[in-house]
């Protein structure tokens, strides 16, 4: 291969490469001792060896966000523009009493527009995987005009965390973070011919 072969298909790579659709994996948790890091990261190395969009980690607690009726801060700002950048996301979320944390439903609650027409899976965890606050955080989707994917993997507190800290998931989950990863990317793709 000539010089100039390996310029173009350098060339090619970068082009497909900015063509590829921006997915924000959200960390749903800000509190001390948290575990979403460590299910965000698992997500991501998933997603990263698919190759078909380009897959971050969001962390909500990078942005210091006030809360909502508070004093307007540079952290929501740089929220929305985050959100404002992304195609897609999919949710790492944890059950609290039943239902999503104070911290995702706060910066959920502090964008609007930046979530309209895009698409999401939730991968959730707790006791019972997590599964109630998933389902709150769907009407919650509905709201904002997110479109969350059917397939949603559920961890367990039992089965996947050792002592409630250390994330060793089951293998048999590979199989529904992959599907769920499928649906996103797809929707993902073909909401965004609405923003255009």
């Amino acid at each position: 291969m000539g010089l100039l072969d390996k310029i173009f298909e350098k060339a090619n790579e970068e082009e497909q490469t900015m063509e590829k659709l921006n997915i924000g994996i959200i960390l749903g948790s800000t509190r001390q001792g948290r575990v979403s890091p460590q299910v965000g990261e698992w997500v991501k190395g998933i997603a990263d060896k698919r190759g078909d969009a380009n897959y971050e980690i969001v962390d909500i607690a990078d942005f210091k966000l006030p809360f909502l009726g508070e004093a307007d801060a540079p952290g929501i700002a740089a929220w929305n523009e985050k959100l404002a950048s992304l195609d897609g996301f999919v949710f790492i979320v944890q059950e609290y009493n039943h239902s999503i944390t104070g911290a995702l439903k706060n910066a959920l609650d502090l964008a609007r527009e930046a979530w309209n027409n895009k698409a999401a899976g939730i991968v959730s965890y707790g006791s019972t995987g997590g599964a109630r606050a998933a389902e709150h955080l769907r009407g919650i989707c509905g709201e904002l005009k997110i479109a969350d994917v059917r397939t949603h993997p559920t961890l367990s507190l039992f089965t996947d965390f050792e002592n409630g800290s250390t994330f060793k998931p089951q293998e048999l989950h590979l199989t529904n973070v992959n599907a769920m990863l499928d649906e996103v990317v797809a929707w993902s793709g073909a909401l965004k011919t609405l923003r255009q």
